[in-house]
């Protein structure tokens, strides 16, 4: 039995940065460890908050150098780090077990990567309020998850934007839990429109 909140996926690092990690829980604890260590002493040397670009470049880093020495595995997880700073706006990147480190308006990782990054191709981002983003992010997730062969999940969601005061927040919970019951709703209706056709 998973209790609500025990396996948080979503942390903080500094006031406006979160970090999502999807894959291995404790390799992600260990690159969540390393942002707030990175934030740490960039703002003990430079007296201010780090930039995000300049986070997500030292995490890649840090997760490259794991793959260059057989003594040691490389990591297991993907990270999203999530920004906002005066000088980029709100940024959003990916680092990769491989180093690999990209920025993106909107991304994927973990199962069904692909179908939602599909799904989110689709979506006018430049457009979206941060509560409407909420709400095709969970249609996003509720589309692409098999009741049949995946697990119960729980929705975690963070955001940096305007709404939130350009800090990281936890999205609150009725409004997650909002999006989700009509993801779902819609959901089943198209189900049984899709039954009703096949009769």
């Amino acid at each position: 039995m998973m209790m609500k909140g025990s396996l948080r996926r979503v942390h903080f690092v500094e006031k406006h940065i979160g970090v999502g990690i999807a894959g291995l829980l404790p390799d992600g604890r260990q690159m969540v460890s390393k942002c707030r260590e990175e934030a740490t002493q960039y703002r003990e040397v430079y007296g201010e908050p780090v930039p995000g670009r300049v986070l997500a470049d030292r995490l890649a880093r840090f997760t490259h150098l794991y793959t260059l020495y057989w003594h040691v595995r490389s990591f297991g997880c993907s990270a999203l780090v999530a920004a906002y700073d005066g000088a980029e706006g709100p940024q959003l990147y990916m680092v990769e077990p491989s180093g690999m480190l990209m920025r993106y308006n909107a991304c994927a990782t973990g199962k069904a990567k692909q179908q939602a990054k599909t799904e989110l191709e689709k979506l006018k981002l430049g457009e979206l309020t941060c509560r409407e983003a909420v709400t095709e992010l969970a249609k996003t997730i509720v589309n692409v998850h098999d009741n049949t062969k995946d697990k119960l999940y729980e929705l975690e969601m963070l955001w940096v934007c305007e709404e939130s005061g350009r800090t990281a927040q936890f999205v609150p919970q009725e409004l997650i839990d909002e999006a989700r019951k009509a993801a779902e709703d819609e959901k089943d209706r198209e189900d049984d429109d899709d039954d009703m056709d096949d009769a």
